[in-house]
């Protein structure tokens, strides 16, 4: 099907006949009738992927974060309009923070004090397993008054909070022993490549999670879990 609509587009573009053998004019009719046939085409392409890619976008937290993101921009806006309107200036840029009421990860242990079996676990039933990832706020170690909500993937639980160890796009991370390379999922909304942190485990809250996360596959968990086995004597 992207053939087709690839070759259909191009065609009409070079005002020939989406059907013909040898290039010829376009009369408007030719050109109702192709666009006509896209428009099926892309219609019967929208009911095929359409719920596959949703589900994806709603796992991944994308949604919830552009709806969060438009709501703050319009209140922004509004808010800078009316200063403005009143002779104020605008709005300095706010910092970013956690929802209220909602507990955040400010708690961190050197992962060998956390040292216990792992086990690949996941299912999305609403209740955070060893092997999915999930988003958090997640307090700076320099400054817990600040922080950033970013993903983690949870290994294991130690009573009501959840063992996480923290992800990070930052390429910098790359090459560096303390981080190992993921890849790219479905838990980062712009598909880029992460890294996770090995030497510190977080204890996570689990009411402070957003439940929007995403499996890590078992091939690249087993690949995390070697390494707390082998460098920080998990089992």
């Amino acid at each position: 099907m992207y053939h087709l609509l690839h070759q259909d587009t191009y065609r009409l573009s070079r005002g020939v006949a989406a059907d013909a053998a040898d290039p010829a004019p376009l009369s408007s009719a030719t050109v109702a009738g192709t666009w006509k046939k896209l428009g099926k085409q892309l219609g019967r392409l929208a009911a095929e992927q359409g719920p596959r890619l949703l589900e994806q976008l709603q796992r991944s937290g994308a949604l919830d974060k552009a709806r969060t993101a438009a709501v703050d921009k319009a209140r922004t806006a509004a808010v800078d309009k009316a200063r403005t309107a009143f002779g104020g200036s605008a709005a300095p840029a706010r910092k970013p923070s956690p929802t209220p009421g909602r507990p955040v990860s400010s708690r961190t242990a050197p992962t060998a004090h956390r040292a216990r079996r792992v086990d690949y676990a996941p299912d999305l039933d609403g209740r955070a397993d060893p092997g999915e990832i999930v988003w958090t706020w997640v307090a700076y170690e320099e400054d817990a008054s600040q922080g950033k909500d970013r993903p983690v993937l949870v290994v294991g639980r130690d009573g009501s909070n959840l063992l996480g160890l923290m992800l990070s796009s930052n390429s910098d991370r790359g090459g560096t022993r303390d981080w190992l390379a993921l890849g790219a999922g479905a838990w980062d909304a712009e598909n880029r490549p992460s890294w996770v942190r090995l030497d510190r485990v977080l204890d996570v809250p689990e009411e402070g999670i957003r439940r929007e996360g995403a499996i890590l596959d078992r091939a690249r968990f087993d690949k995390v879990a070697a390494r707390l086995r082998s460098d920080f004597g998990w089992q």
